[in-house]
């Protein structure tokens, strides 16, 4: 979602940097990179690491910072909406898997339009979240499909991984570096570039 359907991922990178000069810690691309799609209780932790914050203290702050943002209006990525009702159009299911909490995830759902999607996984409804399997492979459960038959869109490292571990293929639109492009994953620039009917896997995801 972050990143690659909406333009928050920024804004969340944007939250972490004002938390961490505030708090004198380098702020700078290369420090805000480890954090680029974790969840808020993970970069709560970091921020602690690096500051003198409470990791309970850093994670209030940044999510009351982050949903005030999203709050204020989100934009959509190019190519986003037309990909979202492709899908539809052919039939394929859609879920929303996040590593944001449920309230940003039903902010931006509104934003896109809450039709285009059949179910959302949100961080903290799955045991484990992101780089874990188990948001994906929970999505797969709610979709009633099988993980290797799922195209999962991300734009780190972090939430390729996930995507990956729990059996998916990956198009990543990276936000930042990290991501190797192999035979399940295929890297692109933009989502205007994603034709789901021309994917280039050995196996086509399309009947």
């Amino acid at each position: 979602m972050d990143g690659t359907l909406v333009d928050t991922e920024r804004d969340w990178l944007a939250t972490l940097a004002d938390l961490l000069a505030a708090h004198g810690a380098d702020a700078d691309e290369a420090a805000l990179k480890p954090f680029a799609g974790l969840p808020l209780d993970g970069a709560g932790a970091l921020v602690a690491e690096r500051t003198e914050m409470a990791a309970e203290a850093a994670e209030a702050q940044l999510g009351e910072t982050f949903t005030a943002r999203v709050r204020a209006g989100v934009t959509v990525q190019p190519g986003a909406l037309r990909l979202l009702d492709s899908a539809r159009a052919l039939g394929v299911p859609v879920a929303l898997v996040t590593a944001s909490e449920r309230v940003i995830a039903d902010l931006v759902l509104d934003t896109l339009g809450p039709h285009r999607f059949t179910c959302s996984v949100a961080h903290g409804e799955t045991e484990r979240g992101k780089p874990h399997p188990d948001p994906y492979l929970a999505a797969a459960r709610l979709l009633r499909v099988a993980p290797k038959a799922c195209l999962a869109v991300e734009d780190t490292p972090t939430g390729a991984a996930s995507a990956r571990a729990a059996g998916c293929r990956v198009v990543a639109v990276p936000t930042v570096d990290g991501i190797p492009s192999g035979a399940d994953t295929l890297l692109v620039r933009s989502l205007e570039e994603v034709d789901l009917t021309r994917l280039p896997f050995p196996a086509p995801l399309l009947p």
